[in-house]
Order: structure tokens, then C-alpha cells, then sequence
């Protein structure tokens, strides 16, 4: 069985990826591994080459700031680049929860679950939300960043009460519900289903 998991910027994912990883479930960090692909997997990088140039990689590594800058701006762009990670992704998440057959489940983090169409490759979702103002706050703490460009962000996800419609769970991380209780709560009934 695997289970997403998403939230938008600032709403505590990995943090509660982490608690789920103490309790022994495995978690695929989508986000992570698209880079780690997009940086490794020689189809994927001339797949990004084919669209965005050369200029694409510098020594050898992805051009972050040049490919962001580009699909920003350009819709078009972007699904080019989505429509060649997306895939690779995927198959690399096959990959990945079949080496983790053994679990009695796995989580798959991806901050598009939605919106990249894998909710439709797991059993159940579970939203972690958060306030806007408290995920602000918090990119502005871990990133270097500015409001401005969290709210950008922030407004090209899903909307967070659409996330939570769809979903089958919602852990809140807002400072008054505890973390670690809603995430053993979820445990027991995916544990008790499976």
C-alpha cells in the first residue's frame, strides 16, 4: 500500500514524513528525487537539454536559477518539464516502493500530488495543513526568501481547502494540534486497513 502525502509550502510535510519514518515507514521524497534524476538520469537530461538548451547544465549540474526563471514565466515551458520529470518520477517510484515491498506501507511525499495527477497512483492522501501566515513564517525562517515570493508560490499550488476535500486524512500543524498524535492516529488505522 502506499500512501501520498502533501501540503503546500510551509505546511510540515517533511516534518511529518520524519515522525512517520520513526514508527519504520518508508517515505519517497518525490520533490528530492526529481532532482536527484533530473541531475543523474541521462534520458531526463537530454530530455531538459532538448527543451531548455545547453545552458540548461552548467558543469555538469542542473541550472536551477535558469531553468526557474524560464518556466516561471512560460506555461508552455513548464509543461514540457513537467510532462519529462513527471514520468521519470514515476517509474523511479515504482522502482523504489517495489524495493520496499517488505513495509506494511509506504508514504510518497510530493508537494503536487494533485495537481501532478499521482494521487491517482496511491491508496490513500494525507494533507498536512497549515495556516498561511504560520507557512510564511516559516520559509521566511528556512529559506532565503521573501514574502512576496513565498505568496507567488503559494498562489500557483492547489488551494489548501481543495486539498483538504480530496483527501482521506488531515494532520493540522497550526502550533495547537499535536503532530505526533495525529500522525500515530493515522498509523493505527493504516496499520489496522492493511
Amino acid at each position: 500500500m502506499q500512501i501520498g502525502i502533501t501540503g503546500g509550502i510551509g505546511s510540515g510535510k517533511s516534518t511529518v514524513c520524519k515522525i512517520f519514518e520513526v514508527l519504520g515507514i518508508p517515505v519517497y521524497y518525490a520533490d528530492d528525487r526529481a532532482k536527484w534524476l533530473m541531475n543523474n538520469d541521462a534520458n531526463l537530461i537530454e530530455g531538459v537539454k532538448s527543451v531548455f538548451g545547453d545552458e540548461a547544465y552548467q558543469a555538469g549540474t542542473l541550472n536551477r536559477p535558469f531553468i526557474a526563471s524560464i518556466v516561471f514565466n512560460d506555461k508552455s515551458k513548464l509543461a514540457k518539464l513537467n510532462a519529462l520529470v513527471h514520468p521519470a518520477v514515476f517509474q523511479d517510484g515504482i522502482a523504489w516502493n517495489e524495493a520496499n515491498a517488505d513495509a506494511p506501507y509506504t508514504l510518497k511525499e510530493a508537494a503536487i500530488l494533485f495537481e501532478s495527477g499521482s494521487y491517482l497512483t496511491v491508496n490513500k492522501v494525507i494533507t498536512v495543513f497549515a495556516p498561511k501566515e504560520i507557512r510564511i513564517q516559516r520559509v521566511l525562517t528556512r529559506d532565503d526568501t521573501t514574502r512576496e515570493a513565498i505568496e507567488a508560490r503559494m498562489d500557483k499550488q492547489m488551494p489548501e481547502k481543495e486539498k483538504i476535500e480530496r483527501s482521506d486524512f488531515v494532520i493540522y500543524n497550526d502550533d495547537k494540534h499535536s503532530l505526533i498524535e495525529q500522525v500515530l492516529n493515522i498509523h493505527k488505522i493504516l496499520m489496522n486497513e492493511f
